[in-house]
C-alpha cells in the first residue's frame, strides 16, 4: 500500500533470494531472512521499514518507535 513499484519489490526479493542461495545452506534461520528484509526496506521505503520494524523488532511502545525513527533519520 506504499508508492513502491512492483519492479522495486521484485528487485528486493531477487536480491534477498540471491543472497540466501549464495549461503549454500538447505535451511536458513528466519532471523537471517528478516534481517535482510528490514535492511532492504530501509533503503527502499522508510515508512514500510518503520511498519515492518514495529513488528519485527517488537517495538511495543511509542518511545521505542520514536527511537527507531530517530535512528532512521540520523542515518539519512
Amino acid at each position: 500500500k506504499r508508492p513502491v513499484s512492483a519492479a522495486e519489490i521484485d528487485h528486493l526479493v531477487g536480491e534477498i533470494e540471491v543472497s540466501l542461495q549464495r549461503m549454500g545452506r538447505a535451511e536458513v534461520p528466519s532471523r537471517v531472512v528478516g534481517d535482510m528484509v528490514i535492511a532492504g526496506l530501509k533503503n527502499l521505503d522508510q515508512i514500510a521499514y518503520v511498519r515492518y520494524a514495529i513488528v519485527y523488532l517488537h517495538l511495543n511502545d511509542l518511545v521505542s518507535i520514536r527511537d527507531e525513527i530517530d535512528r532512521l533519520l540520523e542515518g539519512s
